[in-house]
């Protein structure tokens, strides 16, 4: 792409509103606060073009900008990027936020299926005896962008939603239109495990039952300290754990959780996160639930 290519999508991409690119990759709109977003880069406020992240400090305007800081972009990757996500951004209504809860769940490709596989193993170092399962149980399937798409199911196992993973040389991370993380989770889990290990992606999550192979390992879809669907864990029995990453953002959204729920313990990983345990071939006990 020439540098007058860029420029010209730039100009075309930067208006996309601010609260379309936060749906897209995940972020959840406060309760309480209609400004305010928790994103997997921690609580984000916007206010018309303009956001900031209150648990980093830093700030911008602007859907370049804001894509840049979620997805840990450069400039070039984050306008290609949005236009690849909104591909035809001159039409305002097309990418304002959805409206009500629809889940709308990307398409399969299985002719995408091998380079999921091939990303998930080499570049995640997961094993092809935990990826084969999650595909033929149907949650985990490749879209036809080549995206890796992690099912959250609720009751009756029914799909409420997805994770989206990039696995093309422009990385990125986002949500199904219309998921509910409220309403499920995606999660791998051993027969009759006792203790649950909440982790903020799929991908984390795969990797930390990679490592404890006795544990149910939840994605939060996100560091968030209040997934709806978690007092009833608690009240299960379940010895739950916070494993949010090792960061800012993960030690703050761990800390509300306990604040919420006291008897839930953190869990740091060793590395940033438990993919980054898993690739350094760390292990890492887990203290013992109470007899």
């Amino acid at each position: 792409m020439t540098f007058q290519e860029i420029r010209d999508r730039a100009n075309r991409v930067r208006g996309i509103p601010l609260q379309a690119v936060l749906l897209l990759t995940g972020a959840e709109r406060d309760r309480y606060d209609k400004i305010k977003w928790h994103t997997q880069k921690g609580t984000i406020s916007v206010t018309g073009m303009k956001f900031m992240n209150w648990s980093q400090g830093v700030g911008g305007g602007g859907a370049i900008d804001l894509a840049m800081h979620l997805n840990g972009l450069d400039f070039k990757a984050a306008v290609e990027w949005l236009w690849n996500h909104f591909p035809n951004p001159d039409h305002r209504e097309q990418v304002q936020p959805p409206r009500g809860p629809n889940l709308t769940l990307p398409p399969q490709d299985p002719s995408k299926l091998s380079g999921v596989k091939r990303y998930l193993v080499h570049e995640r170092a997961i094993t092809l005896s935990l990826i084969e399962p999650l595909i033929e149980s149907g949650r985990l399937y490749a879209d036809n962008r080549g995206n890796a798409v992690f099912l959250l199911l609720g009751k009756e196992n029914r799909p409420v939603g997805a994770e989206l993973r990039g696995t093309t040389p422009t990385r990125w991370r986002g949500m199904a239109p219309g998921s509910q993380k409220d309403l499920g989770y995606f999660s791998v889990h051993a027969p009759r495990a006792t203790t649950v290990v909440l982790c903020e992606s799929a991908v984390d999550a795969i990797s930390c039952f990679a490592l404890h192979r006795c544990h149910l390992c939840i994605s939060t879809s996100g560091a968030r300290p209040n997934p709806r669907w978690l007092p009833f864990l608690i009240r299960q029995g379940y010895q739950v754990y916070c494993g949010f990453d090792s960061d800012s953002t993960g030690d703050n959204m761990a800390k509300e959780m306990i604040a919420l729920y006291p008897s839930v313990k953190r869990l740091r990983p060793i590395e940033h996160d438990w993919n980054d345990v898993l690739k350094s071939h760390s292990t890492m006990s887990l203290p013992q639930p109470p007899a």
